[in-house]
């Protein structure tokens, strides 16, 4: 197991995108994090039903889809990319099925590769379907078998990295997140999620050794993405959405330390942290991920991204062409104008990360927490304590005082509303304990049992 007490990155002038202290190197010799940042197209099918019997339209979608994409890729002369298949839950409960769009997808790649000289990657990521059962079983049952079994084909069939969007401890931080519940977000990241982490990329690493596959990471979409998306619907205030997401930082984390290398997932927006920390390479995505959801952080992800992704696009059709294929183009140009700037030296590519800073972080605390000086900051101060609940606690209490400082001098500003939440915030982190056997037992008491079983994450009460 790995041990991370200090910074990778600890110079703001090496926190930029496209570079890395860690790169990764494919078969290929496609690298990640060496100088260049590669567009990572992700594509879903159309509002469908998926069975035995539209499995064969399932696969035709699918092979339009990556046809179109690598067609454009090769017409605006791109040197290497990356394509995510994210597994729907029906292509992981039926774990056959979803390996006969990864056999699809790696053979199209690979005829591409040949023929056109274009280095490419693909990223295959199971479905988290243990939250099938409720409350979720998740280290057994049937639900555990057929995912850990869709890593295994799908690791055989051509993968070259693994990752997903875990959801260990989700089954109570939802309520938590529309109650301002700051306590309960902490336990469930800090102590259920780390738990569950731990348990899975053990799991995920053995399988990805076994087959040659590079194990990649998770996200803490599930839990911060949620909060993002609520809060720019309004529903919660964006203070909160912003320290959420500073919590997820220790979870996702435990990933590298049982691992994972690398690149992190698209939609993990704690990746700047994780970078930082681990000098991993990470993949983010902004602007051009409003075809999957909006946001208040459009550019300020790409100051320090290696992959630059669209989240996820459905196979619709626009006036353009196939909605995959436009958000390749867009891809393609983002990350040219971002490799055009490091080409003329890393001067040039700070002003470019500079600028992409300034443009979101005064307008919004979510994007304020991912200003490199800040993540910095706040990643040394993280990695300081010794156990992801003891990290979770310290990313509370940092954050909320960094916010509430840039605040007063006027760095971005906050509402009425939002200050007394950013207040209430503050009160609730002073409050968590320092002994972690004392929070586990504090909320032990407060834990609606129907909802989480315990015995999942190895915590007896």
């Amino acid at each position: 197991m790995k041990e991370y007490r200090s910074l990778s990155i600890n110079n703001i002038d090496d926190f930029l995108f496209g570079v890395s202290p860690n790169p990764i190197t494919l078969k290929n010799g496609l690298t990640i994090g060496k100088g260049t940042v590669y567009p990572e197209l992700n594509f879903t099918l159309p509002t469908m039903i998926i069975d035995k019997t539209t499995l064969p339209e399932v696969c035709a979608q699918y092979t339009q889809m990556i046809e179109g994409v690598c067609k454009r890729a090769v017409e605006l002369q791109i040197d290497g990319f990356v394509v995510e298949y994210e597994l729907l839950p029906e292509l992981t409960l039926e774990p056959e099925w979803g390996v006969e769009v990864t056999k699809i997808l790696r053979d199209t790649l690979n005829k591409t590769e040949a023929k056109h000289g274009i280095k490419t990657a693909l990223r295959v990521t199971p479905n988290d379907i243990r939250e099938f059962a409720r409350p979720p079983f998740l280290r057994q049952g049937k639900y555990v078998d057929a995912m850990f079994r869709s890593f295994e084909l799908n690791a055989a069939a051509g993968a070259d990295f693994l990752a997903i969007e875990s959801t260990g401890g989700k089954e109570i931080h939802d309520e938590a997140i529309i109650t301002g519940d700051l306590a309960t977000s902490v336990f469930s990241l800090g102590i259920l999620g780390a738990h569950d982490m731990a348990f899975l990329w053990d799991r995920i690493v053995d399988i990805s050794n076994t087959y040659n596959v590079i194990p990649a990471g998770d996200t803490a979409c599930g839990f911060a993405n949620t909060a993002m998306v609520l809060a720019e619907g309004k529903f919660i205030p964006r203070v909160w959405a912003a320290v959420i997401r500073v919590l997820t930082v220790a979870r996702s984390l435990v990933a590298y330390e049982r691992g994972a290398l690398g690149p992190s997932k698209d939609c993990a927006y704690e990746g700047p942290f994780l970078k930082a920390i681990t000098g991993y390479p990470i993949a983010l995505e902004g602007a051009e991920a409003a075809c999957a959801h909006l946001s208040p952080i459009g550019n300020i992800t790409k100051a320090v991204a290696d992959l630059w992704s669209n989240e996820s696009v459905n196979n619709v059709k626009l006036l353009g062409a196939m909605a995959p294929t436009v958000s390749m183009e867009q891809l393609i140009y983002a990350t040219r104008l971002m490799n055009a700037s490091s080409s003329e030296g890393p001067q040039y590519a700070r002003k470019m990360r500079d600028w992409c800073v300034a443009s979101d972080a005064g307008l919004d605390p979510q994007a304020y927490i991912l200003r490199p000086d800040v993540v910095l900051d706040l990643s040394s101060a993280i990695i300081s304590e010794p156990t992801a609940y003891l990290r979770t606690r310290r990313a509370a209490l940092e954050t909320v005082d960094l916010l509430r400082k840039a605040s007063e001098a006027g760095e971005f500003t906050l509402s009425r509303v939002e200050t007394r939440w950013l207040n209430r915030l503050s009160r609730q982190a002073e409050e968590l304990p320092e002994d972690e056997d004392q929070f586990i037992a504090q909320m032990l008491e407060l834990v609606d049992r129907k909802k989480v079983r315990l015995e999942e994450y190895d915590i007896q009460g």
